[in-house]
């Protein structure tokens, strides 16, 4: 490489012999967890050997106002932003000041948030999944750039590094299609070593990420030699000026040799056999020495820059050897960061107020946070333009509030999900909707591995602030898929929260709460009550409270109580339900004066536990109603935590109904009234369980 292409480029020497020394030092990394495999392998891990030259080409022109998300593989990514090896080892053995996550998780999976660095947000292991949070950022630093929300002198860019076999995810499909047509700032670096674990790239793909997307209209693209530095240095810094400057997408698909184990627990010996030494013949390193050879640095300046390496290596791994591990009384810290929100507050009944519906309140309640909130955006599938929800619950929030913060997205579950991730990263503060609880299920691997783990693995730095509307239930022949009920399935996820409003009192003021949560919140709307149209539903509709009032969370309401002189005779039970079966155990109730107590759990995580046992050991007779499928349900876990915690207080079991276990709810009314339950069923308990 002579000095002239150098000058070409704009590289300097010094600049040249930083990169040497830190592509050195990922080096002797490696090689030295493989020399002290038995302790370095105790724990799963991947280097970026052979990938070198790209990740700190990379690393060299990200800011610190950029964003970005990392491939597993990008430990000489985080070497070229400045951290030391000193705390990737302490990541590597899961030590107590592991700077990512406090020794929760992975190697190389890196959440940060530190002066002069750019932000990285916390993301799953990678494979595809992360390229959605991080469109979702770029979607977000674009929303809040057109809202005036930035910093006028600061134009972010968010990088987004994949490794090719991931491109074949339908996930990386739905956020390269976002980010062409909302053109978003961000550049998707794609690192290609033709291997996907023991797959090979013919295996795998019909065609490379080059060539995939050009199938993005939009999408800019550039091939380089990601094992040569000075090239992948170039293609870099134009990447990143097209985002930067024109504000639109760019993907890089770099070239690059594997020259390490896929993973310290898949070893290249097991499966690679010749093609090791092909990809070693494209090994970066000694491509980087003859570039310094060439640029006049003389041999001795190279020794002295790999002897820093080697010794800044060797006395980084002693120390984080010796370093602590953590506490384990601190294993259940960070499941959900603190809410702000802990008492009812505002005016639920003011006076010469109107009754309203639970869908209006639903969208008053979303008025007044976009009113209040200019970083608040709302968007999902109908809810922009003039239709404004399937259920009018967004009607008329894109004229008032504009396309670019009340707008209309592809059939991308997974992206209405996922992204929010990315926004709250940003700054921005995502409402979003699911059409219909039974589409939610595309969206499910985000809000599991991208969301719900957030905080527990970044030690509590990126809590992820979502609000997520759900339509549920069933009501008048919607079928098998406009029907279905998810909670069980929902709180089986941990570090997400589940609310499920009854009337429109609660809905408004827990839609505030859920929006003021730091934690993805998903709330349950069941479209039965929505207008209180269903036979028994009438006290759904409420007085609208004043748009300063909040309901805090978890906190039950007992909506009816039992007379005491039931209480005194023995004749009295508690019924413990949610949604539409508060209506349904109104209506039963009325068949036992005076007997019925009726719990409205109102948020199903957290849980208002306390409430709900004290109303049993009150009564010693309880139900637990469902609209779910009964069999391994939420009601069935609960009835049975109470079993075993009230055994003493009970006189007779604890009840449970739901609908009958089927697969799906059936088309015909007829048929779907035979297997949800209703208020004759519960009726039917009632008295069965007040006579035991």
């Amino acid at each position: 490489m002579s000095k002239d292409i150098l000058e070409a480029v704009k590289l300097d020497v010094t600049l040249l012999q930083k990169a040497y020394r830190l592509m050195f030092t990922a080096k002797t990394m490696a090689d030295t967890y493989e020399e002290n495999r038995t302790i370095c392998s105790k724990y799963v891990h991947s280097t970026s050997r052979g990938h070198e030259a790209i990740q700190l080409a990379t690393a060299f022109q990200l800011q610190p106002y950029d964003y970005a998300s990392l491939y597993y593989r990008d430990e000489s990514v985080l070497l070229g932003l400045g951290l030391q090896p000193y705390e990737l080892m302490l990541q590597l053995m899961a030590k107590a000041d592991d700077p990512f996550s406090g020794g929760r998780t992975y190697y190389g999976h890196p959440s940060l948030k530190r002066e002069g660095f750019p932000i990285i947000p916390h993301q799953s292991s990678a494979t595809g999944m992360q390229a959605i949070p991080a469109t979702g950022m770029a979607h977000g630093v674009a929303y809040l750039e057109n809202q005036g929300l930035l910093k006028d002198d600061q134009k972010p860019v968010v990088l987004c590094s994949l490794g090719d076999g991931s491109v074949t995810e339908g996930e990386v499909a739905e956020a390269f299609q976002m980010a062409v047509l909302k053109g978003l700032p961000i550049v998707y670096l794609v690192q290609d070593n033709d291997w996907g674990i023991s797959a090979t790239g013919k295996e795998m793909r019909a065609m490379d990420a080059y060539e995939y997307a050009a199938g993005f209209k939009g999408m800019e693209r550039l091939r380089v030699d990601g094992s040569d530095f000075i090239e992948s240095y170039e293609g870099m810094r134009v990447a990143f000026a097209y985002a930067r400057q024109v504000r639109k997408p760019i993907l890089v698909h770099a070239k690059v040799p594997l020259l390490g184990h896929h993973t310290s627990g898949v070893r290249r010996e097991w499966y690679r056999g010749d093609n090791l030494n092909q990809h070693a013949l494209n090994d970066p390193l000694p491509k980087m020495k003859q570039a310094l050879l060439e640029a006049d640095v003389t041999e001795e300046k190279i020794t002295q820059l790999e002897q820093e390496a080697i010794q800044t290596v060797a006395e980084d791994y002693t120390r984080a050897l010796n370093a602590p591990d953590p506490a384990p009384a601190t294993y259940n810290q960070h499941e959900f960061a603190p809410t702000p929100v802990t008492e009812e507050k505002g005016e639920r009944s003011p006076a010469g107020a109107e009754r309203t519906t639970m869908v209006d309140a639903a969208l008053h309640a979303v008025d007044d946070i976009l009113r209040t909130y200019p970083e608040a955006l709302f968007y999902g599938q109908d809810v922009g333009g003039e239709l404004g929800g399937v259920f009018r619950e967004a009607a008329l929030l894109a004229r008032k509030y504009g396309d670019a913060r009340v707008f209309n997205t592809p059939i991308q579950e997974a992206y209405i999900v996922g992204s929010t991730a990315g926004m709250s990263a940003v700054g921005a503060k995502a409402i979003v909707e699911i059409q219909f609880a039974d589409y939610i299920w595309p969206g499910m691997n985000q809000l599991v591995e991208e969301l719900s783990k957030s905080c527990y693995l970044s030690n509590g730095k990126f809590p992820v602030q979502a609000l997520i509307r759900v339509p549920i239930g069933a009501y008048g022949g919607g079928g098998p898929y406009h029907s279905g009920s998810i909670e069980s399935t929902l709180l089986t996820i941990r570090g997400i929260k589940v609310v499920f409003p009854s009337n429109a009192a609660d809905m408004k003021g827990l839609m505030k709460a859920a929006f003021l949560d730091p934690n993805p919140v998903v709330m349950l709307e069941h479209k039965g009550i929505y207008w209180s149209k269903v036979a028994g539903t009438e006290d759904a509709k409420t007085l609208e409270p004043a748009q300063n009032y909040i309901l805090p969370l978890g906190k039950a309401n007992i909506v009816q109580q039992a007379d005491a002189e039931q209480m005194r005779l023995g004749n009295s039970l508690t019924v413990i339900t949610y949604g539409m079966g508060v209506y349904w155990a109104k209506t039963a109730a009325k068949q036992f004066p005076g007997s019925i107590e009726i719990v409205d759990l109102r948020t199903l995580n957290p849980l208002d536990y306390e409430t709900v046992r004290a109303s049993v050991v009150r009564h010693g007779k309880a139900l637990v109603l469902t609209e779910e499928p009964l069999m391994n349900s939420f009601a069935e876990s609960l009835a049975g935590r109470l079993s075993k915690d009230c055994f003493q207080q009970l006189d007779a079991p604890i009840y449970t109904l739901g609908a009958d276990n089927l697969p799906a709810i059936p088309l015909n009314v007829e048929l779907e009234k035979m297997m949800l339950p209703n208020p004759e069923k519960v009726a039917t308990s009632i008295a069965e369980l007040l006579q035991y």
